[in-house]
């Protein structure tokens, strides 16, 4: 019978005496900073009724792990055990797993560069031992073992005990199964962490903007009323008493809940992403309008255009390529990407889509340079231009919109889980493309059907880009940690990248010049790049300042 193994931690047996943690550290040399398995300090209570609450945290062993999924190189796998490992000697430090993570479990290893996490101590378990946290813990608080095994003790235990998982509604399957969990403690949303730790102070990019919603403020005269007359309370900030802090028993109560202790993950993703979204974004849609015109005839093709618009193409793509190798934590080994891909992967299907890309408008951008300067026939270049047109379409496409089901592989982040984010990222790029060949035309001359798409499209993308915004703000949020991430963008740390840089300079200015002052038409390309840029900064930076451990 196959083996499943799986942990059992019996929270109230767990004294916070942190044995495991350091036990794993010593067993697997863990470098200072990050952790491998931590224990988590909940306080409920006001003084002198407090309680402190601990939880044993790691990586669930998931039965259906997103960072296996997501890996491009399969440095993430997991074995026919059911222990999710990894492989630092080929991780190329994409650090996708890491958002993949619902539990925030895999961290960055500052010695290595390269993703790392808990184990199971399979080193051990292959030669017979339990894993080391389960051999130092005083309390035999924690339980690892055959979960397919019914004469196994985690088998006996969990057959008679009520246990409980952190975010089953994630379909990840956990194997780290809690008796007498709290649920304080293992909702990260539930508990706001304070300005600093019991043991340590926070790292300021760690900390997350309070969760209350914002304060509605009442009228001061007369009492409130409803349309029936029924006297009706002043509103308050939700998430805070009436008239000032909570009285038990005469005592003020400071603090109800809050997170004394926790492990600190950096955020990982930072302006690179945003970037490339915006730069591939260019390069994409400029070949999509090219390929339109030369396959479907919505304007007529001239050579100069096409190849000042191609050239330009290929450099956004180039720095698109730069930008992605730099958010590596490991650049040098790029091409493990290409030489052993992962095709369940977003990011390795990504990588051979822009390559692929690259290749194919590159060979045509080519054949038209060598038909213009007499070194083929123009009349066979003519000819297979349609040809190439529809090669070049499906991969012009691909390079816009892979993104949207790349960060759909991320689950720890549910916000970027948006039907619309496909269609979001395709009405960008017409936004953008259509932008820059209008910045092109100052240069070089348009035929004239060309331009009079263009005057139509660029601000009828921005508008539909603009709705489309607007519409994804609508939809009902799945999660809590969905709904935090998405106030976070627009009325938290973000809210000025979000309103004043993506909405206002990215759609609204744009739309107003255009209208209003069409000589100031290359502004307004230049705004609706940097808001567009600005946008996307909040939209990749927000769901990772919400905990999810």
């Amino acid at each position: 019978m196959t083996q499943n193994y799986g942990f059992l931690i019996d929270q109230s047996k767990c004294i916070g005496c942190h044995a495991c943690s350091t036990a794993c550290k010593s067993e697997n040399q863990v470098p200072l900073g990050v952790n491998r398995t931590w224990v988590k300090y909940v306080e409920t209570g006001s003084y002198p009724d407090v309680r402190r609450r601990f939880q044993v945290t790691r990586c669930n062993h998931c039965a259906n792990p997103p960072c296996v999924r997501i890996c491009p190189v399969t440095a993430m796998y997991q074995r026919d055990d059911g222990i999710v490992e990894f492989d630092p000697s080929i991780c190329i430090g994409c650090k996708s797993c890491m958002q993949a993570c619902p539990y925030d479990s895999i961290y960055l290893d500052p010695e290595t560069n390269t993703a790392a996490k808990c184990t199971f101590c399979a080193h051990r378990l292959d030669v017979g031992l339990e894993p080391a946290c389960v051999v130092v813990c005083p309390e035999h608080a924690i339980l690892a073992g055959d979960l397919n095994d019914p004469a196994s003790e985690i088998s006996r235990k969990l057959s008679t005990a009520q246990v409980t998982v952190r975010k089953p509604e994630q379909g990840t399957g956990p194997k780290l199964f809690y008796i007498n969990g709290n649920d304080w403690s293992l909702h990260p949303s539930a508990a706001p962490a304070g300005e600093s730790y019991v043991w340590a102070d926070k790292i300021t990019e760690q900390n997350v903007a309070a969760y209350a919603l914002p304060v509605i403020s009442g009228g001061s005269g007369d009492q409130l009323k409803s349309k029936s007359g029924t006297p009706l309370r002043t509103p308050q900030e939700q998430g805070r008493p009436m008239n000032g802090p909570i009285q038990i028993g005469g005592r003020v109560a400071e603090q109800m809940v809050q997170t004394a202790y926790n492990a600190q993950h950096k955020i990982q993703w930072h302006w690179e992403l945003p970037s490339y979204l915006v730069t591939k974004s260019i390069a994409g849609g400029i070949f999509m309008l090219l390929s339109l015109g030369a396959g479907f005839g919505m304007f007529t093709f001239d050579s100069l255009t096409f190849l000042a618009a191609g050239f330009t193409a290929m450099i956004f793509m180039l720095i698109t390529t730069i930008l992605l190798i730099k958010d590596l934590s490991q650049p040098k080994r790029f091409l493990n990407i290409l030489l052993r891909p992962q095709w369940k992967s977003w990011v390795a299907r990504g990588a051979y889509i822009m390559v692929t890309f690259t290749a194919v408008a590159g060979l045509w951008w080519l054949l038209e340079a060598a038909a213009f300067w007499n070194i083929l026939p123009a009349n066979f270049v003519a000819s297979i231009r349609p040809i190439a047109s529809w090669i070049v379409f499906p991969f012009a496409l691909g390079v816009v919109i892979y993104t949207a089901f790349l960060l759909g592989q991320a689950e720890g982040r549910d916000m970027w889980q948006n039907n619309l984010l496909p269609f979001q990222l395709f009405a960008q790029s017409v936004m953008v493309a259509s932008g820059v060949f209008f910045v092109l035309n100052l240069f070089v001359t348009f035929p004239t059907d060309l331009t009079a798409l263009l005057t139509v499209l660029f601000p009828a993308s921005i508008a539909v880009n603009l709705l489309m915004t607007f519409a994804g703000k609508l939809n009902s949020f799945p999660t809590d940690t969905a709904m935090l991430a998405s106030r976070e963008m627009t009325h938290g740390k973000f809210r000025n990248h979000y309103w004043w840089g993506g909405i206002a300079l990215g759609h609204v200015i744009p739309l107003v010049l255009m209208i209003a002052f069409a000589p100031a038409l290359p502004f307004a390309v230049l705004f609706t790049l940097v808001g567009l840029f600005f946008y996307e900064y909040a939209f990749v930076m927000a769901p990772q300042y919400i905990p999810n451990s």
